[in-house]
């Protein structure tokens, strides 16, 4: 059997496809918020241009960051390309802007939903970040939120995470 290349981008198809799935949630919690248990983990590279995330965050998590949308978060505005929300990290409020191909990864785990992205190909310098950021206090619950296996719990950890519990193994 011989198989030809396609012409045709399916698969680039299909991730942008799944990408806008997430952006259709973002939409319906941003006009009436998390309905019931439903929170969401999502994970994105933060090196993907537009991502613009703070300094010490971006130093941190210089490849992939993973943030929860829980019960406090400020400030979520869903555009056609990216989504922008307000959380604290370690008590320090942070305004975020996450273009949707950045993404390779969204959790719900209150229904056992999640997807997988491929890895986005463009990586770009650390993006300019505001140096004022509006005063908000968000943190997910530690319940909610298991601490990335390099911070102990009680150590000032993040909420951030990663995404492994929820991958299918191969």
């Amino acid at each position: 059997m011989v198989t030809t290349e396609s012409l045709i981008p399916y698969e680039d198809y299909v991730q942008a496809a799944l990408r806008s799935v997430v952006a259709r949630v973002l939409k319906s919690v941003e006009a009436g918020g998390l309905p019931g248990q439903h929170h969401f983990y999502i994970a994105f590279k933060t090196r993907y241009p537009g991502v613009i995330l703070p300094k010490a965050l971006l130093e941190k998590y210089p490849d992939e960051i993973t943030i929860v949308l829980q019960n406090r978060y400020w400030d979520l505005h869903v555009h056609e390309d990216r989504f922008e929300v307000s959380l604290s990290f370690n008590q320090v409020p942070s305004h975020i802007v996450v273009p949707y191909a950045a993404l390779v990864g969204f959790v719900d785990p209150a229904v056992n939903f999640g997807l997988q992205f491929q890895p986005p190909e463009a990586e770009a310098m650390p993006q300019a970040v505001p140096d004022e950021v509006s005063p908000v206090e968000v943190e997910a619950p530690a319940e909610a939120a298991p601490q990335p296996a390099s911070e102990a719990p009680g150590e000032g950890g993040s909420n951030v995470i990663t995404l492994d519990r929820f991958r299918k193994k191969s």
